[in-house]
This record gives structure tokens, sequence and C-alpha cells, in this order.
């Protein structure tokens, strides 16, 4: 996680079960927990939601609102108030607050379900991002890691050179 000292990294395959709870992997959601048990569920793209501390997600979404709330009040953005009105609404549906169960067992809420795509008893393809952890529906998983991996490579190499 960007404020630990590990990357939160692997790929697991879970099921939702009928409550649509599903089991976090230990070795994603111990780190994670480490912070608490409440974090922040966020609708990432598509078929994708993330996983992160609330320590994290409070640092990333207060840094950016301080940003804006502070351009809006010296009028910087007036020209552009519904690109913020459309920044706006998506900071007041794009995350929700969650608190992870014993071994790590979450419950995803009404409308992240659906964001989301998969119905109770279905598959979840559980991945370390590095940073945060992610839930992603196997199509679109499968989607974004056919269209990512052949730049994986030159990615790897900016972050590391």
């Amino acid at each position: 996680m960007a404020g630990g000292t590990d990357l939160l990294i692997g790929e697991f395959v879970r099921s939702f079960d009928d409550r649509h709870r599903l089991a976090i992997p230990p070795e994603l959601a111990s780190p994670l927990m480490a912070g608490g048990r409440k974090c922040a569920l966020a609708k990432e793209r598509q078929g994708c939601l993330s996983i992160w501390t609330q320590s994290e997600w409070k640092l990333q979404v207060e840094s950016a609102v301080d940003v804006l709330r502070a351009k809006w009040k010296a009028g910087l953005l007036v020209q552009r108030s519904s690109q913020v009105q459309d920044v706006g609404r998506l900071l007041s549906t794009r995350h929700r607050w969650v608190s992870l169960a014993g071994r790590g067992r979450l419950v995803v809420p009404e409308g992240f379900r659906e964001f989301l795509g998969v119905e109770p008893g279905g598959t979840v393809i559980v991945v370390g991002a590095a940073v945060c952890i992610e839930l992603w529906q196997p199509s679109a998983w499968h989607a974004f890691i056919t269209a990512e991996m052949p730049q994986f490579r030159q990615q790897l190499g900016e972050l590391i050179g």
C-alpha cells in the first residue's frame, strides 16, 4: 500500500455467496486490515471495484477535494461548473465505507454489486493492485489484462528505472 511497506500482489479466484459476501484471501486481507477493518469500496471501471484502507482513501480524496475547493473559491473553475458538478456527482457515489468481517469477509453493497456485474454464486477475480485490492468481473479482468499486458515491461521499466 502506498503508505505501507508491502505491495498487495496476487491473483485469486473467489465466489460470491448468496448474501453477496466475498472472502478476501488472507494474503491481501491481512495487510489491508492492519490499518483497521473499515475500508473504502470504490467503483473503478465497469466490472471493477477497489478496496482501500481508510487512511489511503481519505488521503487521496481529501487532497483532490482540497485542490478543487481552492480553485473554485478562487474563481478558476467558474467556466467549468458543469465539469465540477460531474466530478461532485461521481465523488458522491463512487465509494462507500465497508467493514471487513472476520477472516477478511466483505459484503458488497447494492449498487456496487450491479456495477461489478457478478451475481450470487458467481466468480470474482481478486487482484492485488499494489496499493489496493481490486475485485473484477471475470470477462472485464480478461479484457483489461489482455489490453495491458503488452505494455507491462515498459510500464515497469518507467517505474523502476
